[in-house]
């Protein structure tokens, strides 16, 4: 408790009304404490009431009253003197705020605690966590993000913080999951981090492709301080955790288990109820006050399971650059916040796709001259809606042609035998939506058409030889 009641009067403002003031700073914490030297007195307000705390240091001559403690090396240090707080009111106030007052002061210590430690960011070793510290600089100023987006990410990060009560009054685990998705490029491992740092939360960079079987990563997981964020990044690719619905009947994954990885890790016996089991089972509540976030680039390829609400609660879409992002961006980088160029690249961006990662790379190294920066960021546009053109606007084609929109892949079989298709082509729909040919493979006869409103789900066409027509003319093109 003396250590709690040092740390909350070192953070009142009143603390600086002080004649005399003593000015520390302990290791592995990143800022400069204040202190009262002996037999000063600080007021403090709470419920309306004032109470006083007067601080006492007194030397002790009896070698034998010394009391002792173990220092950082492991070796023990005596103190020399008897350090003490002593805490007056009002005889009115007592019965009324001393019990709430005193636990004030122990949650508020160790929010104090966790600000001026220094963030860590574990990655799993077998059964164990190696973890360095963490300073990544990306906060949710800096982040290219639309600012709807960043308010609704931000309000359910505060709300999720303060929410303990919340949680306990509802038989819930106090524990949020997000899952990040959208291409490569679009800055998921920059929202991580400034989630962390809006948070102040440690890191843990969960690979699954490392650890060995459901025991293994139960360790681990109950290995996980409070105030933590857990992250699985490209979980599509760490392990085989693909729609099950996919799955043909008695494969090997058909029932959930996740048997097959990557790499040399492909042997890993992880399995799909072992991972839910932590996000939503009973383990869930090992460990309070836990954020899980999942990354992906193919949010189609993972199993519905693993997506539900109570798993990941918050779907979040990291697309291309919008021009709101743009200007976030722009402003980081180059410090303006208008140009006369504004407008037209607002208006290039409308039609065509650069991922965040790529106009960053653009403002840095012409982070010299604004006019040349914004030049060369119209041009990757220009370039980007050049690309985009060669694949689309081959053909028309209405709903009409199409059966209902389906999640089992259907291929439309003809023959092609003397056209060349790209192998991911795009097609409009008279209403202006697109669908895409995935997976045309030239001379073959096999192709999949995904719907533009649900990308990566298939449909099945009524009118084959329309797409036959469309695509003969896609070859000549």
């Amino acid at each position: 408790m003396y250590r709690d009641v040092e740390m909350y009067l070192s953070s009142l403002e009143r603390i600086n009304e002080s004649d005399f003031v003593r000015i520390q700073r302990c290791e592995e914490e990143t800022s400069v404490t204040f202190s009262l030297p002996p037999e000063e007195t600080i007021e403090d307000n709470f419920m309306g009431s004032r109470v006083w705390w007067t601080y006492h240091c007194q030397q002790n001559q009896d070698s034998s009253q010394h009391s002792f403690f173990w220092d950082h090396r492991g070796r023990r240090e005596y103190n020399k003197e008897s350090r003490s707080f002593s805490l007056k009111m009002l005889r009115a106030d007592k019965e009324r705020i001393i019990k709430p007052y005193l636990q004030h002061i122990i949650c508020a210590s160790k929010e104090l605690e966790r600000s001026n430690t220094q963030r860590k960011l574990c990655t799993n070793d077998k059964y164990e966590w190696d973890e360095v510290e963490l300073n990544h600089p990306s906060t949710f100023d800096s982040i290219a993000l639309s600012p709807d987006l960043k308010e609704l990410i931000v309000r359910d990060l505060d709300e999720f913080k303060c929410g303990e009560t919340y949680y306990h009054s509802v038989g819930r685990a106090w524990k949020r999951g997000y899952l990040l998705y959208g291409p490569p490029g679009t800055g998921k491992s920059s929202l991580i981090a400034a989630i962390a740092n809006h948070l102040n939360y440690d890191i843990y960079d969960l690979e699954l492709t490392s650890v060995a079987d459901n025991t293994q990563l139960k360790s681990l997981l109950t290995r996980t301080r409070r105030k933590s964020i857990i992250v699985i990044e490209d979980i599509d690719c760490s392990l085989d955790l693909s729609n099950r619905s996919k799955n043909e009947e008695g494969s090997p994954n058909a029932d959930g288990n996740v048997n097959m990885g990557v790499g040399e890790h492909k042997n890993s016996r992880v399995t799909l109820s072992g991972l839910l089991n932590f996000t939503d089972g009973l383990w869930s509540c090992c460990g309070e006050e836990r954020i899980f976030i999942f990354t992906t680039n193919h949010k189609e390829r993972l199993d519905p399971a693993l997506l539900r609400s109570g798993r990941m609660d918050l779907h979040i879409l990291l697309s291309y650059c919008t021009f709101p992002a743009f200007k976030v961006l722009a402003a980081n980088y180059l410090g303006v916040h208008e140009h006369a160029l504004y407008p037209t690249v607002e208006k290039a961006m409308q039609h065509s796709k650069v991922t965040p990662a790529e106009v960053v790379e653009l403002l840095l190294t012409n982070k010299s001259c604004v006019q040349v920066a914004l030049e060369r960021v119209m041009a990757a546009l220009d370039e980007a809606s050049r690309s985009r053109k060669n694949y689309t606007q081959v053909g028309i084609f209405s709903a009409s042609d199409v059966d209902s929109y389906t999640d089992v892949v259907s291929a439309v079989k003809f023959n092609l035998s003397d056209i060349k298709v790209p192998a991911s082509s795009e097609l409009e729909h008279a209403d202006g939506k697109s669908a895409v040919v995935a997976n045309g493979h030239g001379n073959t006869n096999r192709f999949e058409v995904s719907n533009g409103d649900a990308p990566n789900t298939y449909c099945r066409m009524k009118k084959p030889k329309k797409l036959r027509r469309l695509l003969m003319k896609l070859g000549r093109s």
